[in-house]
């Protein structure tokens, strides 16, 4: 657990959650208002939610093709399978919208339930969804659906998780703590991994037959911990305060809309290179990999694990540097790391041999992903002011999402199909980051105020 000098009072001296002098007072119902316990919270509710949520990109990739979309060719049930994965991110973007405009004016933390359990029964169903040879056409339908429910609950998800973790957060320590449930994604990202990892050892046959729904179904357990670590939150300080001083928009997104378009549109865009390198890492290169070399598919999962484990590792880390040297000056560092990663993480993998793979997702996840990402939760958080903080950090979240993240694997697939070579796959992640770079160098908010202040700029 992290320890925490600045526990009695979010804001330094003076401030507190209930909005009373004196600093925090003690908490008689087992709620916490101490940053280093909640940002502890949001890391493993976040990595439950990014679980259930990950499992459909590795699914989508190894069986849902062959369980759903059994009467097409095999590159067209590729691509039908990955549109599935893709539709969630059409979702989220409402889902940030509609969770934002309730956590602006009620509840972070009741949105934060809510999302959950919204992932936990859509994935739970998933698991117990009939295949196209029992059901026919109504197999791909009811999973398109519960896509979409999964990509709803996520949409409120990330806003939430990050700004519990931020408003709680001590000014100048905003970084390390909001990077704690952006540490969640990658966790999630590693225990699908590794439950999909040894579910593929069973027989072929059983696996494809029913092996594939134990990780969807384990994932109930994973959910009730993680309402019950959620559940003993506390409220966000800094809400608290918009509604002490009455300062609650009416219409979040309209207000946020009116006063903040600059910051939506670097919010949206600051985040389509790291998202881009993600998914190409943990969904493409699982196609690509044991296609194009030596290598099969369990290796690629196990060396996607290593990497998301050791991005868990490298998040809060490079957090640090973002809360000491600015967070607009490490997302810029981040995308040009990323940009010159590209390359290299295809030469890797390119050798056909575990270590290469191994490599490859180290150079993509702790080494190019954490920079970007690590600083993204306070980086985004600090475009929008408290009162459509919710509303703006989600939809920036989730729109960047759409535009970048949903598209990479099938885009990625189009590329190398069309031309027979990884080099157009590497040389659009390495466009995707010089744009981000670019709409994140005319950010000029994140240079002092949110850094200094909270609720009071």
């Amino acid at each position: 657990m992290m320890s925490d000098p600045y526990a009695t009072s979010p804001h330094g001296s003076g401030g507190n959650p209930t909005g009373s002098s004196g600093g925090n007072p003690a908490r008689t119902d087992g709620a916490s208002t101490n940053p280093a316990k909640v940002a502890f919270a949001s890391f493993i509710g976040t990595t439950v939610e990014w679980y259930d949520y990950f499992l459909f990109g590795t699914a989508a990739v190894l069986v849902l093709n062959e369980q759903f979309f059994p009467s097409l060719d095999p590159l067209a049930g590729q691509l039908a399978s990955l549109s599935t994965f893709a539709v969630a991110f059409v979702a989220r973007p409402l889902g940030g919208l509609i969770f934002g405009h309730f956590g602006d004016k009620l509840s972070r933390k009741s949105m934060l339930v809510l999302s959950l359990l919204m992932m936990g029964v859509a994935t739970f169903a998933i698991g117990l969804l009939p295949g196209y040879d029992t059901i026919g056409v109504a197999a791909p339908i009811l999973l398109v659906l519960l896509r979409v429910a999964q990509g709803f609950g996520v949409g409120g998800e990330w806003g939430g998780a990050v700004l519990m973790a931020v408003e709680h957060a001590p000014p100048h320590k905003k970084a390390f703590y909001g990077s704690w449930p952006q540490s969640g994604v990658p966790a999630g990202s590693v225990l699908s991994s590794l439950v999909f990892f040894l579910v593929q050892l069973m027989p072929n046959d059983q696996f494809m037959s029913w092996g594939w729904r134990i990780p969807f179904l384990i994932s109930a357990v994973l959910v009730l911990i993680g309402l019950f670590i959620r559940l003993r939150l506390t409220e966000s300080p800094e809400l608290a305060e918009v509604k002490e001083k009455e300062r609650v928009a009416s219409l979040p997104a309209f207000e946020m809309l009116r006063t903040s378009k600059k910051s939506l549109l670097i919010g949206i865009f600051c985040l389509v290179g790291s998202n881009t390198l993600f998914y190409i890492a943990s969904v493409y290169l699982l196609s690509y990999a044991p296609a194009a070399t030596s290598l099969d598919r369990g290796q690629v999962l196990l060396a996607i694990a290593i990497g998301a484990a050791l991005d868990v590792i490298a998040i809060p880390l490079v957090a640090i540097f973002a809360d000491r040297h600015g967070k607009r000056t490490m997302m810029l560092i981040g995308s040009l790391v990323t940009a010159l990663a590209a390359l290299p993480i295809f030469w890797a993998i390119n050798t056909g041999t575990f270590l290469g793979a191994v490599l490859a997702m180290i150079i993509a996840f702790p080494v190019a992903h954490s920079v970007v990402y690590a600083t993204s939760s306070g980086f985004i958080s600090g475009l929008f002011d408290p009162q459509v903080r919710y509303t703006g950090a989600s939809i920036s979240y989730q729109v960047g999402g759409l535009i970048s993240s949903g598209p990479a694997p099938m885009i990625s697939v189009l590329l190398y199909t069309t031309y027979q070579s990884w080099v157009p796959v590497a040389l659009y992640l390495v466009a995707a980051n010089l744009l981000a770079g670019v709409f994140v160098f005319f950010d000029d908010k994140n240079s002092n105020s949110f850094h200094n202040a909270g609720v009071g700029k």
